[in-house]
């Protein structure tokens, strides 16, 4: 399989999952998670999955400075309904991220390693921050992401049209692919702390 190569550029997350340790799914529960798994998991690569995925690192790293987050310790507060907007799709790459799940997740083994119920949806838009609770501390975070800093290029609207309206050639197809994972790059790249575009608070 071919991925453009910034993905392997990309920063990674480190977690620790007790649950993958017990299972021996993974050496002491040591889950590294790249870019690349995002883009298989959502099967698109585009500033939305690539905000959630740094959305997620910028979380874990505020709730665990000194150590690698530990995966199924955290729960999720996405700040809108799941069928807004792009809200469901970010928050299936935090569920890859920090095991959060809702109603259809692992319920557990005698109370323990459940992550069913950890992420959650406001029935109404409540702003635009999400919030990350630590299960051990109560310690939370609301990260907010905003990537209109990151440059768009001006044709893409035009091309868009035509693709979708089915007359676009096949430069213009190019053009449009070219340009949308350079938009992408840029944002995980070189905008991926950026306190503008990445937005973490204490609450």
């Amino acid at each position: 399989m071919h991925f453009p190569d910034f993905y392997e550029k990309a920063p990674v997350i480190r977690t620790r999952d007790p649950f993958a340790a017990m299972l021996g799914a993974a050496r002491e529960g040591v889950l590294e998670y790249r870019y690349v798994d995002a883009v298989r998991l959502a099967g698109h690569s585009c500033p939305t999955v690539a905000g959630a995925f740094l959305v997620g690192r910028a979380a874990l790293a505020a709730l665990y400075p000194d150590e690698p987050a530990e995966r199924g310790n955290i729960a999720v507060y996405m700040p809108a309904p799941e069928q807004e907007g792009v809200t469901g799709v970010m928050a299936q790459v935090l569920t890859l991220l920090t095991g959060a799940a809702s109603s259809n997740g692992f319920h557990g083994i005698r109370g323990q390693f459940r992550r069913q119920g950890l992420l959650t949806f406001a029935e109404q838009r409540e702003g635009e921050a999400i919030i990350f609770r630590r299960l051990d501390t109560g310690a939370s975070v609301a990260v907010h992401l905003n990537v209109s800093p990151v440059p768009v290029d001006p044709a893409q609207g035009e091309r868009l049209m035509a693709i979708l309206e089915d007359h676009a050639n096949d430069l213009q197809r190019r053009a449009f692919a070219q340009a949308w994972q350079e938009r992408v790059r840029c944002l995980l790249l070189e905008f991926a702390d950026d306190p503008d575009v990445i937005r973490v608070r204490p609450v």
